[in-house]
């Protein structure tokens, strides 16, 4: 697995990594609660067809800048600057999870910046009848369980790298769980599903089928809201990230949808 191109984008005077890797239309990725810390095989997957570019959400690793955000309309301003300068303006668009959120928050509020979405468990709605899980509350030996169907996928993508400061690295690691937090909190509710109505690009939703996080019910929700053309679909011996659990099966989906 070849390393990508790192790029860095200044948001708000803060540097924030982008990768690229591959060739061919521009398809852009959000990562998920976490963040990447490394690159994965689903981008791999992905480069095969696609120039693959990954920009780091602020206070994610390889970006800071997450302190200055206090608010919602500061993050998806600032997410929006990001995009712009990553070269992804008026591509295709996948986010998960956290990444999720501001993905679909973009595709509504500014009109061909977003090309076709997929949205994968994005976080961003909450429903008191079937409560999402709030991955901030859970113990540190729990996240793994939650967050893939296979933990140890989670471990792996989350071990520290041959070369990495020892003490740096759990640093990094907390500053983006802490990021996520401010970006999402309380329970994750941006209050996406208002906004909706506004998505009117073609939207594949994506969701695994052993999410222990985002019940799949949010899917049904999303898909009677927006406007544009949407299907959902579920990806098997998956978990919330599921690109993690099942890089091949989200990577397919995904390039039968932007074909």
């Amino acid at each position: 697995m070849t390393e990508p191109q790192t790029l860095t984008v200044d948001v708000n005077g803060f540097p924030c990594r982008v990768w690229r890797k591959g060739n061919g239309p521009k398809l852009g990725f959000l990562a998920g609660f976490g963040g990447l810390p490394r690159w994965v095989p689903f981008l791999d997957a992905l480069a095969q067809k696609h120039t693959v570019i990954v920009p780091s959400l602020p206070g994610f690793p390889g970006a800071t800048g997450h302190t200055v955000l206090d608010n919602h309309l500061d993050w998806v301003v600032a997410v929006h600057h990001l995009l712009r300068h990553a070269d992804l303006g008026g591509a295709d668009l996948i986010g998960s999870s956290v990444g999720g959120a501001f993905a679909a928050d973009l595709a509504a509020i500014f009109p061909g910046l977003v090309k076709r979405l997929t949205l994968i468990a994005p976080f961003g709605l909450f429903d008191e009848t079937d409560p999402a899980t709030d991955p901030w509350a859970q113990r540190a030996d729990n996240v793994a369980g939650l967050m893939c169907a296979d933990p140890a996928n989670w471990k792996q993508l989350v071990e520290m790298p041959a070369g990495a400061n020892s003490i740096e690295w759990p640093i990094e690691m907390t500053r983006a769980s802490e990021a996520a937090a401010r970006a999402l909190w309380p329970l994750g509710n941006t209050h996406l599903v208002k906004r909706l109505p506004l998505i009117d690009v073609p939207t594949l939703i994506l969701w695994g089928s052993e999410d222990r996080v985002m019940p799949q019910s949010y899917a049904k929700t999303i898909a009677a809201k927006i406007k544009g053309p949407s299907r959902i679909q579920v990806i098997e011996k998956a978990g919330h990230l599921a690109y993690l659990d099942q890089p091949q099966a989200v990577a397919n989906a995904i390039e039968t949808f932007v074909a």
